[in-house]
């Protein structure tokens, strides 16, 4: 018969691999007890001084067919002539050949608060017979900025302020038909999408009834969801179950519906924005 030798067992302790053993860190006020004041909680209000003085940049693109009320709503929107008008009264609007794009910026001021918007208009997009390709002007500046941004981050010596023009959403305007988006539409927004924050509305809302209204909402949603076109909020900003919540009741909503109004009226002695019609006045505020 064959004989069994002994295992060789070795008198060094097991190795413990450092995985296998988490560190433990205590929570609670009883894990890390101050001995004094610190001054941690004025962060924010060493933040906030510095934001009033230096105030925000806000770069909004509005995108559309002309005669959609595109300037009008911005207008309306941060109460205001912020935007380029079309046309002057009594002449005549030359819709350009290729989409160019112009931008218009002014310093707001509220209560002390200064934002530098910048409004960049789109005009001459979708207005041709032939429209292939006229998203391409809007992407190139897009990225344009981005790299503009990028470049002067990235320098050792940075500029203290650097200008932001990067833009920050894009305010896409669909046509009142009523029925399906149009395949501009959906290649526009399944482009941009992927680039900038997308915001869908629908122009001159006061156009349709209610129930039209409500069915050309369900149809967007549908049309959007169909060919994958992420909008803002996009899914990627739930970060916590609050957000998530937020974020879920804007999406019920889009497209918004919108109504821009240039003048103002008197209703219950107060005068607010709005457009009259012959059965009332539609407040745009």
């Amino acid at each position: 018969g064959s004989s069994l030798e002994p295992e060789e067992r070795s008198m060094e302790p097991p190795a413990v691999l450092e995985e296998e053993m988490p560190l433990t860190v205590a929570s609670g006020p009883a894990g890390c007890q101050l001995f004094g004041y610190v001054g941690i909680e004025a962060v924010l209000d060493q933040m906030k001084i510095k934001t009033m003085k230096t105030g925000f940049e806000f770069n909004i693109m509005v995108v559309g067919q002309s005669g959609l009320g595109k300037s009008t709503m911005v207008n309306t929107l941060f109460k205001s002539k912020v935007s380029r008008k079309a046309s002057q009264p009594g002449q005549e609007e030359r819709i350009p050949k290729t989409v160019q794009l112009q931008s218009i910026t002014h310093v707001i001021e509220e209560k002390g608060v200064k934002m530098k918007l910048t409004v960049t208009d789109t005009p001459g997009f979708g207005d041709q017979i032939n429209n292939e390709n006229c998203w391409d002007p809007i992407i190139k500046y897009i990225n344009e900025q981005y790299e503009r941004y990028l470049c002067e981050e990235i320098l050792i010596t940075r500029k203290r302020k650097i200008p932001d023009t990067r833009v920050h959403g894009c305010v896409y305007f669909v046509p009142p038909t009523g029925h399906w988006l149009r395949p501009l539409d959906l290649e526009f927004m399944r482009r941009l999408s992927k680039i900038v924050n997308v915001v869908p509305v629908i122009a001159k809302a006061d156009t349709l009834t209610l129930e039209e209204r409500a069915e050309f909402k369900q149809r967007i949603q549908e049309d959007l969801k169909t060919h994958a076109i992420s909008v803002y909020p996009q899914e990627d900003f739930d970060q916590d179950p609050d957000d998530r919540a937020l974020n879920d009741r804007i999406r019920e909503k889009i497209p918004f519906a919108v109504v821009g109004a240039d003048q103002e009226h008197q209703v219950n002695g107060k005068r607010v924005l709005g457009r009259k019609t012959k059965w009332g006045i539609i407040e745009g505020e």
